[in-house]
């Protein structure tokens, strides 16, 4: 019996492998090669046009005046919202306060939410202000102007928004 079980495997073995060479074949003539065709063949290179600068064209802003009045109004108005924010604190710290431990659409818990999105308006107008300064600092990059002014400002923003993130993370953390 053992002998013909082998036999079978030999017979068999030989007809399968002709049935792959026979579906490799006809796969071949239903389906396109996937060589690189000429249309696909890209020749030549791009070339400057000789004489030709590339015109960098200059990015508009709402503000008026030079830059050190528009750099000072940024400033100040950050600064401003900035003082409304930590003006805010004590009441949204209160909030929270009383939040914590509470389940989630209890009174105390949308007090403390609405607490904490006041902060966030407050924080929105110092992000709109660095924005400004963003497009400002870009500008001048772009158009290869000298931007030391406009990135001292923007740090000082940027630092001053920092503060306000601080806040916002602590009062949120404790509240989850």
């Amino acid at each position: 019996m053992e002998g013909t079980m082998i036999d079978r495997k030999l017979t068999v073995a030989p007809l399968c492998a002709a049935l792959l060479v026979g579906c490799a074949g006809t796969a071949s003539d239903r389906y396109p090669s996937l060589a690189v065709r000429d249309v696909e063949r890209a020749e030549g290179t791009f070339q400057p046009v000789p004489g030709r600068k590339l015109d960098v064209p200059e990015v508009e802003t709402d503000l008026t005046g030079d830059l050190d009045t528009r750099l000072a109004a940024l400033v100040g108005q950050v600064r401003s919202s900035h003082a409304d924010f930590f003006g805010a604190v004590p009441d949204a710290e209160r909030m929270v306060v009383a939040a914590v431990g509470s389940s989630i659409g209890s009174d105390s818990w949308a007090a403390a939410q609405v607490a904490l999105a006041d902060l966030d308006s407050a924080r929105s107008n110092s992000a709109v202000a660095l924005g400004d300064l963003d497009i400002l600092y870009a500008a001048a990059r772009v158009q290869a102007q000298d931007a030391e002014a406009i990135e001292a400002a923007r740090n000082a923003v940027i630092a001053l928004v920092a503060e306000e993130d601080a806040v916002l993370e602590r009062l949120r953390a404790q509240i989850r």
